[in-house]
């Protein structure tokens, strides 16, 4: 028996949380959000068991370390001095059939057939916006149209004719999503910071950052610490 793939067993252990009870997509009526999860019942327990067995590993039971539960909001010159607000961003790459985000260093590369697309018309309606797919050597060039019309079904055109379809040769590209073939975004860069505001006017000077490396309060209490003793 064939061992299943990681996506595939994921898929499974995350179904098996779900009818458990041990978690859920958060917002899950409403098509859900990538990345957040809500704790069930069983969910709840287990992790409130993991994190009062992790504590008491890790200060109660040790004379070398003692406990630091800092606000998630800091200072927004804190992260100016780290550098995250310069410096901490990925490269980041759409696919513009699904709109699914990847990072820019982690697309594989690919080798294949390039089918590319000046547009499409319906019924007097027409988009001039270019579109092209990657193809396996081999994979028939259906495949790269049924693609292409479901990239201008989503730009309204139902019964999209495509014109212009041409073909070239690729090798190792990474423009193309590995999913489905679709072209990717230029890559751009995306701040991981979450930005936020602290009080009741949206302003410049009101603006902070949702902490993004969990040790820069030890860090800032540790010079703050450090400061007061030479004085």
């Amino acid at each position: 028996m064939a061992e299943p793939k990681p996506s595939e067993l994921m898929e499974k252990i995350v179904s098996l949380c779900k009818r458990r009870g041990f978690i859920f997509q958060s917002s899950e009526i409403y098509g859900g959000l990538n990345g957040f999860w809500d704790y069930g019942p069983l969910g709840a327990e287990l992790k409130r068991n993991i994190k009062e067995a992790w504590w008491r590993s890790m200060t109660q039971l040790r004379d070398d370390i003692v406990g630091l539960d800092a606000s998630i909001i800091m200072h927004p010159k804190i992260w100016e001095a780290s550098g995250h607000t310069s410096t901490f961003s990925d490269l980041m790459v759409d696919c513009l059939l699904t709109k699914k985000r990847f990072r820019a260093d982690q697309i594989e590369p690919q080798s294949g057939i390039i089918y590319h697309y000046d547009g499409a018309s319906d019924q007097g309606k027409q988009s001039k916006e270019p579109f092209s797919v990657l193809l396996p050597a081999g994979k028939p060039p259906e495949s790269a149209r049924k693609t292409a019309k479901q990239f201008y079904q989503a730009r309204g055109l139902p019964e999209p004719n495509l014109s212009g379809e041409r073909t070239e040769p690729a090798t190792h590209t990474t423009r193309y999503n590995p999913e489905n073939g679709s072209l990717l975004t230029e890559s751009r860069p995306f701040n991981l910071m979450l930005k936020t505001y602290v009080g009741p006017v949206e302003s410049e000077d009101n603006k902070s950052y949702l902490r993004p490396e969990t040790a820069q309060a030890i860090f800032a209490r540790l010079f703050q610490g450090g400061a007061m003793n030479n004085q």
